[in-house]
């Protein structure tokens, strides 16, 4: 499977909350507090300024929660285990692993991004760096 086909796929299980309802729902119970908020956003009742707005809090969160749960999981092999990768540990890393790539995924898409161009875009960058001798140091411009 390419990962083209993985976003097509993931994309079907995609349940996450609707960031324009949940400002409404928010908004309607507080209406007398959020004059001020509504007046920022425009009409209330209107979703004419939803589609433009993609769920991007969502997937942002899920990616850093479960990068975390990654880090979490290596920090214990390495504390307890003394850096020894058990296949019961690989089986655990592979999962979180695959949910990292889901919220990846997720996030892409709302951004209207294929992962085969990222995944593209990224291998050309780094061996652009690879062929300029700069794939050690800082900086995104190197």
């Amino acid at each position: 499977m390419n990962l083209s086909e993985y976003q097509k796929k993931a994309a079907t299980t995609a349940i996450y909350p609707d960031m324009f309802e949940i400002v409404r729902e928010f908004s309607e119970q507080h209406k007398d507090e959020f004059v001020m908020f509504a007046d920022l956003i425009g009409t209330i009742d209107s979703k004419a300024w939803a589609p433009h707005i993609p769920n991007l809090y969502y997937p942002t969160l899920g990616l850093a929660g479960e990068a975390g749960e990654i880090s979490n999981k290596v920090k214990k092999i390495m504390r307890d285990d003394c850096g020894v990768v058990t296949d019961e540990k690989r089986e655990d890393l592979i999962g979180e692993l695959g949910d990292v790539m889901w919220y990846l995924a997720a996030l892409a898409t709302e951004l209207g991004i294929d992962l085969d161009e990222v995944a593209e875009k990224n291998i050309e960058k780094l061996f652009s760096r690879k062929e300029r001798g700069k794939l050690q140091g800082s900086g995104d411009d190197r």
